[in-house]
């Protein structure tokens, strides 16, 4: 099975919200997506597709020279089989193509198979949002990369890319290999 990344259209809310659903314990209101399409021109939204279903999505504000990473989500049965992290280099590529300095985002403290990723991908944590999370009043770590740009973090991700090029792609809803 083959996953293609592109843009989020209207037509697709209906899977987004699904998705939504199923992943946050307080997801977004069904009109909020379709608002951030259509009215917000600082925001880009991407959809992973495997045989024209959608298995992940994410939000990304560009905000002067910051990309940050306003949503994310893998739906799922499509978990733990490198999906999420396709998604990710394509909001690298994006912020690069769009000369943004660094990615941001906020991740729930408790999310640690979140966190070991964005970790993996060069993010790191610089603060805290004390009980940002309405649900439970969790807080949020913040976490940035280095400048895109830097050498260091492009070879990163360049090699994480090439890694994931040498896999093969998902298998399917709930079933994943080795290695996850």
């Amino acid at each position: 099975m083959r996953l293609v990344i592109d843009a989020m259209r209207l037509e697709d809310l209906d899977e987004v919200q699904a998705i939504e659903e199923v992943s946050f314990s307080t997801p977004w209101p069904p009109n909020a997506y379709r608002s951030e399409l259509m009215t917000n021109r600082l925001a880009s939204y991407l959809v992973g597709r495997v045989d024209e279903r959608i298995v992940a999505y994410g939000g990304m504000w560009l905000m002067v020279d910051e990309a940050h990473i306003t949503t994310f989500a893998v739906h799922p049965g499509w978990r733990r089989q490198r999906v999420g992290e396709r998604l990710l280099i394509a909001f690298f590529d994006l912020a690069r193509d769009r000369h943004a300095r660094e990615l941001t985002l906020e991740v729930r403290l408790s999310n640690l198979a979140a966190r070991r990723l964005y970790e993996k991908y060069g993010f790191r944590p610089v603060g805290l949002r004390p009980r940002y999370y309405s649900d439970n009043n969790e807080d949020a770590l913040i976490m940035t990369t280095e400048p895109i740009a830097e050498p260091r973090l492009r070879a990163r991700i360049e090699r994480l890319r090439a890694a994931l090029d040498e896999e093969p792609g998902p298998t399917g809803p709930g079933v994943t290999e080795a290695g996850g």
